[in-house]
């Protein structure tokens, strides 16, 4: 099932004409939403100081509204040696959703959402402590995380996940907003990024959407080719 996911998520992207650029991210467990955009030294809720513990900057250009496309594997732990368990891009099913411990951070507005998930933030040019954090958004329940379109705000933290819907083929849309000149990715935590481990690796792509009848045609055409493959090999 993963590797037809990533077959079907490669073929996708091959459809989307990419708008401008493709880049692969390593992030680290340890990388605190918080502290993007800090300069060296800053410090975040308990113990983080930047930048070892910083979110993982992305290497793309972007220009407002901009649909972008993640697709994300690895796992990360958030409490490694206590039996909380590696979980992947989507977040620890177990755990559930968390929200930062001391609220908006740094001009950087709380979120809830699951724990060891893949989060992002938009940022301008400015550091984000200068100017008051909007509000927060809300990545609690399967509902709020499979919406095809976010639209997240500067300084706004929003889930990423594994960049799927929740039927695991189609891509969401991630749309930057005006003023965005930077991205950060980093990883879902209450408090105390410095103890976490693993590591995600994510690409990123700037993509024109195709059209759904497109993707509905390629969905169909994969999953009738999957069910041919499972009758020679004599499964049902």
């Amino acid at each position: 099932m993963f590797r037809r996911t990533l077959a079907l998520s490669a073929l996708i992207l091959g459809l989307a004409a990419a708008a401008d650029a493709s880049t692969i991210a390593i992030v680290p467990g340890t990388s605190n939403p918080w502290l993007a955009g800090m300069p060296a030294g800053t410090t975040a809720d308990i113990g983080d100081v930047a930048p070892g513990q910083s979110p993982v900057q992305v290497g793309i250009s972007l220009s407002a509204g901009d649909t972008l496309w993640f697709f994300s594997t690895g796992t990360t732990d958030h409490c490694p040696g206590f039996a909380c368990g590696a979980a992947g891009a989507e977040g620890d099913a177990i755990e559930g959703s968390v929200g930062h411990r001391v609220g908006a951070e740094h001009g950087i507005a709380n979120v809830v959402a699951p724990i060891d998930s893949l989060m992002g933030v938009f940022l301008g040019p400015d550091e984000p402590d200068l100017t008051a954090a909007p509000g927060a958004l809300d990545f609690s329940t399967a509902a709020l995380r499979n919406l095809l379109t976010i639209s997240p705000l500067l300084k706004q933290p929003f889930f990423i996940g594994d960049g799927l819907r929740n039927d695991g083929v189609t891509p969401q849309n991630f749309i930057v907003p005006a003023g965005a000149t930077r991205l950060y990715l980093g990883t879902m935590d209450g408090f105390e990024w410095n103890n976490n481990s693993g590591s995600l690796e994510v690409t990123v792509s700037a993509v024109v959407v195709p059209e759904p009848a497109t993707l509905a045609l390629v969905a169909l055409g994969f999953a009738g080719g999957a069910i041919r493959r499972r009758r020679v090999s004599g499964k049902s």
